[in-house]
C-alpha cells in the first residue's frame, strides 16, 4: 500500500460506539442545564430587579402617554402670593419629602353648582410610605376664608359652602385657616368619574357586611348586597353616595374606598393601565400638581415594597341646631389635629412621633334630609 495513501477509517467497535452516544447524551444534557441555569438566572433577576423593570416600563411605555393627559388635569391655583423664599428643589427632590394635599370630592351633576361631599386634608411622606387622611366633616361649621365667585354667601357656614362659593381657590384658604397649616396642593375629584374608572380596575374590595339601602323619598333608589368578593363601577360610586345614615359614616366610607383603590392600584396589571384610567377620569379630576411630579411620585409608589401606611382620623364634635343643623367642632381636638400635622410635615419626625389616634366618630352628624338650611348653596 502506498505510504502516502490516506488510511481508511476503521470500524468502530461496540463498545466505542456506545461511549460516543454516551458522551453525546451528556453533552446535550449539559447545553440542556446550561439552558435552564439561564433561564433561572433571567426568571430570578427579573423577581429580584421587578420593580426596577417596572418603573422602566412605566418610564418607556407609560410616563409620554400619561404626561399629555396629566397636563389637561392641571389647574393652578393662587399660591404664589405667600411669601416662599424657600430654595428650589427638583421634582425628584420635591416628591421625596412630605407634602400636604386636599382632597375634595364633588358629586357634580349636569350643570348644578358643585358641593364637596368629602373634604379630607391629607399629608403624604414619600420617604416613610407613611399618608395621614384627616377627614373635615361637610357639615363643620367653620368662617369662610376668600373671595367668592357667587353672591348669597355666608361668613360662617358649613365647610363644604368653599367650594360652591369660590371652587377649590376658596376651599383650600378656608382649610388653611382652620388647620393653620398650608395646603401644598388640592385635587378634586368628581364621584361621577369614578365608575367607569373602578370598572376599567376589574373591581374594588370594599367591606360591606350588611345590606346598603338608599330608599328615602328623595333620594336616588338603590341597594347593595354585602359580602361580595368584588364591586363593580356602580356599587362603588353608590357605597361613597350613600348618606341615609351619619355623616361620619359617609366620611368614613370615602376613606375606605380611597385605601382599598390604593390597594388596587399597586396590582401590576392595574399599573399597565394607568394611560386608560387617567384618560377615562378626563374632566372628573383638576389638580395643581404638576405632571412631572405627579410622574415621579408614582414611580415612587411602584418602587415601594409596599402598599402605603395609612393613618387616619376624623375633626370630632357635636351636631347643634342654630338655623339648621351643623357640626361644632371640638377645640381641643382640632389643636391635638394640628399639632399632629405639624409632626407629619416634618421630614426629621420619628415614627413615635406620627403615632394618630385613629378615631372615625366623636359625634352625631345629621343626614341631608335633616340638614337642609334654607338659601345656603353649601348643603
Amino acid at each position: 500500500m502506498d505510504k502516502n495513501q490516506p488510511a481508511e477509517p476503521r470500524a468502530l467497535t461496540r463498545t466505542q460506539r456506545h461511549q460516543k452516544k454516551k458522551k453525546t447524551k451528556k453533552n446535550r444534557g449539559r447545553a440542556w442545564l446550561i439552558v435552564l441555569g439561564v433561564v433561572l438566572i433571567l426568571g430570578l433577576g427579573g423577581y429580584i430587579f421587578r420593580k426596577e423593570l417596572m418603573v422602566l416600563a412605566f418610564d418607556t411605555l407609560l410616563a409620554d402617554t400619561v404626561k399629555d393627559t396629566l397636563d389637561k388635569s392641571y389647574e393652578p391655583i393662587a399660591q404664589d402670593n405667600k411669601g416662599g423664599g424657600e430654595e428650589e428643589l427638583s421634582v425628584a427632590e420635591l416628591s421625596k419629602e412630605p407634602f400636604s394635599v386636599l382632597l375634595l370630592g364633588t358629586d357634580q351633576r349636569d350643570k348644578e353648582i358643585a358641593r364637596t361631599d368629602s373634604i379630607i386634608y391629607s399629608v403624604v411622606r414619600p420617604a416613610d410610605n407613611k399618608v395621614l387622611l384627616v377627614s373635615i366633616p361637610r357639615d363643620s361649621y367653620v368662617k369662610m376664608v376668600g373671595t367668592p365667585t357667587i353672591k348669597g354667601t355666608r361668613s360662617k357656614t358649613k365647610i363644604n359652602a368653599a367650594y360652591a362659593y369660590g371652587g377649590a381657590q376658596m376651599s383650600v384658604d378656608t382649610v388653611e385657616a382652620l388647620l393653620d397649616h398650608d395646603v401644598d396642593y388640592y385635587a378634586t375629584i368628581n364621584f361621577n368619574g369614578l365608575k367607569d374608572v373602578v370598572n376599567a380596575m376589574g373591581g374594588v374590595e370594599l367591606p360591606i357586611t350588611e345590606k346598603i339601602e338608599n330608599k328615602q323619598a328623595d333620594h336616588e333608589k338603590f341597594t347593595i348586597e354585602p359580602n361580595k368578593p368584588i364591586y363593580d363601577g356602580t356599587e362603588a360610586l353608590n357605597y361613597v353616595r350613600y348618606r341615609e345614615d351619619s355623616d361620619f359614616k359617609r366620611t368614613e366610607r370615602h376613606r375606605i374606598f380611597l385605601k382599598q383603590m390604593l390597594n388596587r392600584m399597586k396590582n401590576v396589571e392595574n399599573i399597565a393601565k394607568i394611560p386608560e384610567l387617567i384618560g377615562i377620569a378626563g374632566q372628573n379630576f383638576k389638580t395643581n400638581m404638576t405632571s412631572d411630579f405627579m410622574l415621579s411620585l408614582a414611580k415612587t409608589v411602584i418602587l415601594s415594597d409596599a402598599t402605603p401606611n395609612i393613618s387616619s382620623h376624623m375633626l370630632q364634635g357635636e351636631g347643634v341646631s342654630r338655623d339648621a343643623w351643623y357640626y361644632e367642632l371640638d377645640d381641643d381636638d382640632l389643636q391635638e389635629t394640628i399639632d399632629s400635622i405639624g409632626k407629619w410635615l416634618d421630614p426629621n419626625s420619628t415614627a413615635a412621633d406620627l403615632a394618630v389616634d385613629d378615631t372615625d366618630a366623636g359625634g352625631d352628624s345629621h343626614t341631608d334630609q335633616e340638614g337642609q338650611p334654607a338659601g345656603d348653596v353649601g348643603q
